[in-house]
């Protein structure tokens, strides 16, 4: 039984290419700081368009260094949220009315599923 079993490697243990043959690209690195204070680096190929604004990992963009912000980002409307729009419907009163509605019909159908 032990002479019919196949010989073979692991997927994924080894690459069977070599390094003979492989050029790196030139590479630089750029320096990006955070309007929160973070300064992070990112390495980019020589080639590449460099990124004025890159994501930083608190979510809010930072700005390439020595770069001047872009004309895009200036000019952007912050972000309706949900509460924003519904602000714009409906009064508070309205909006407090509503609730009092709600808060009812789920306690009374709280009390219908005790008993």
């Amino acid at each position: 039984m032990a002479e019919r079993s196949l010989r073979g490697m692991k997927i994924g243990a080894s690459s069977l290419e070599t390094d003979e043959g492989v050029r790196f690209v030139a590479r630089s690195d750029y320096e990006y700081t955070c309007p929160n204070g973070h300064d992070f680096h990112k390495t980019f190929a020589e080639e590449a368009e460099i990124p004025a604004v890159w994501e930083c990992h608190c979510g809010a963009n930072a700005l390439l260094k020595d770069a001047e912000e872009p004309e895009d980002t200036k000019k952007a409307k912050p972000q309706r949220t949900h509460w924003d729009m519904l602000c714009e419907r409906r009064s508070m009163e309205e909006l407090e009315e509503l609730l009092e509605e709600r808060m009812a019909l789920i306690n009374k159908r709280g009390m219908r599923s005790r008993m």
